[in-house]
């Protein structure tokens, strides 16, 4: 039985996305190597990806292109099966490679029976799927890629709901770029 992982950019004042929802904020960060080395890491536990709708449309603007083919993790990101939950996309193409299942189930179970196959789920982004699936206990661990950036004011990560929680730090990596890695579980 894998875990259920959500990661998540986040600025240094928590927030994923700016208040429209935007990420232009990543590019504030010249140097992800260090960081992509755990990330390759991390991605040989993973079995599957689970994204929302709007990640997957991100991703897939990205990732199975010639654009991505020199980004450390692109190969094993484009490798593994993937899953967008959606009620509004038909079909999920991702260039030369696989197409993504479409899932109209909740995600909470949708999550669950993943996360009863091989190797852990990963979850990128995905605003509204990782609230769900904080919401509906189903997050094992959370994985916060600080970057050294603030915006002031945004999107946070977290339900407005979730409440408190006492979290155990796994494990912290800090890099020269000035991103930190912070692994929590939730269990």
């Amino acid at each position: 039985m894998g875990k259920v992982i959500v990661q998540q950019l986040v600025t240094l004042d928590g927030f994923m996305a700016d208040e429209n929802g935007g990420i232009s904020f990543h590019s504030e960060v010249d140097d992800f190597s260090e960081s992509d080395a755990s990330q390759l890491a991390l991605l040989e536990t993973v079995g599957h990806v689970l994204l929302g709708a709007g990640t997957y449309r991100l991703f897939v603007d990205f990732w199975p292109t010639p654009t991505a083919a020199d980004e450390p993790v692109a190969d094993r990101l484009n490798s593994l099966p993937k899953t967008v939950v959606s009620r509004s996309l038909g079909t999920a193409p991702w260039g030369d490679f696989a197409p993504v299942t479409v899932e109209r189930r909740d995600p909470v179970i949708v999550a669950r029976d993943l996360a009863s196959g091989e190797g852990n789920v990963m979850v990128w982004g995905s605003i509204e799927l990782s609230r769900a699936l904080f919401a509906g206990e189903m997050v094992d661990e959370l994985h916060l890629t600080v970057l050294p950036v603030t915006l002031g004011d945004g999107i946070g990560y977290l339900p407005s709901d979730f409440g408190m929680h006492r979290l155990t730090l796994l494990r912290c990596e800090s890099y020269s770029s000035g991103i930190l890695n912070l692994v929590y579980s939730l269990r």
